[in-house]
């Protein structure tokens, strides 16, 4: 009886160009409309549903922000500026990690990780905010990063880009559908912001387990693609 082929195991900590390249240019582009996208949102602190919404309207949700109308400017600029570069960027990662088997090897989760008992020692040790992987574990990414992964890359990212796209009248001028799927434009602007915020928090988990997780072998696997210094680094 044969036995299933297993995927190739490669450290995690060790990136190609290709991957280190468009990692930083995300970040860079990420923190861009973070920043953009909070100037915004101080003019309009108030999340609706439907196709209207204003400051002295009902809201869904209210927001602790004060209202300043002075960011809105230089925000919507920087923010579609960061948009296209991270939606290019994103394109360009998702083809190649597809083509090149990256998605398939790194990215999906193996079979033996997704038993329940595996993903409850994975939960368990990401709510006790300590390494999760130890051992031959420590050669891949567990099972709770590569869905996390996928998340980012087949759901939250689309949902960023549709739904903002949705708030643009040119586009939904040319493609009213989009307020068939949205429900609306503030709709799309809440869900926008909602998407926002769970990429923020998948951000400040990303970065925990980076602090939790060998820190200086992942930052010198993200950007000179060797996870120990020259004459000691394994083949």
């Amino acid at each position: 009886m044969s036995r299933r082929p297993t995927r190739p195991v490669a450290d995690p900590a060790r990136h190609a160009l290709w991957v280190r390249t468009t990692h930083w240019i995300g970040a860079a582009a990420f923190l861009a409309l973070v920043v953009s996208g909070t100037g915004i949102l101080l003019a309009l602190p108030r999340l609706f549903w439907g196709e209207t919404g204003a400051n002295d309207a009902p809201a869904w949700i209210v927001l602790p922000l004060p209202v300043n109308l002075d960011q809105t400017g230089w925000g919507r600029n920087l923010h579609l500026l960061a948009a296209w570069v991270f939606v290019l960027n994103g394109a360009v990662y998702l083809a190649a990690a597809t083509l090149g088997g990256h998605l398939y090897r790194r990215l999906l989760p193996d079979g033996d990780q997704l038993g329940p008992r595996h993903l409850f020692r994975d939960l368990r040790a990401h709510l006790r905010l300590g390494s999760v992987s130890d051992g031959a574990e420590a050669n891949r990414y567990n099972a709770l990063q590569k869905l996390a992964y996928c998340a980012v890359l087949l759901v939250l990212a689309p949902t960023m880009l549709l739904s903002g796209l949705t708030m643009s009248p040119g586009v939904t001028t040319a493609f009213p559908e989009l307020f068939w799927l949205f429900g609306g434009r503030q709709s799309a602007r809440t869900i926008h912001f909602l998407a926002a915020t769970l990429l923020v928090l998948f951000l400040a988990v990303h970065l925990w387990q980076v602090l939790a997780n060998r820190p200086l072998a992942l930052m010198r696997g993200m950007t000179i693609g060797r996870t120990a210094s020259r004459g000691t680094d394994t083949p």
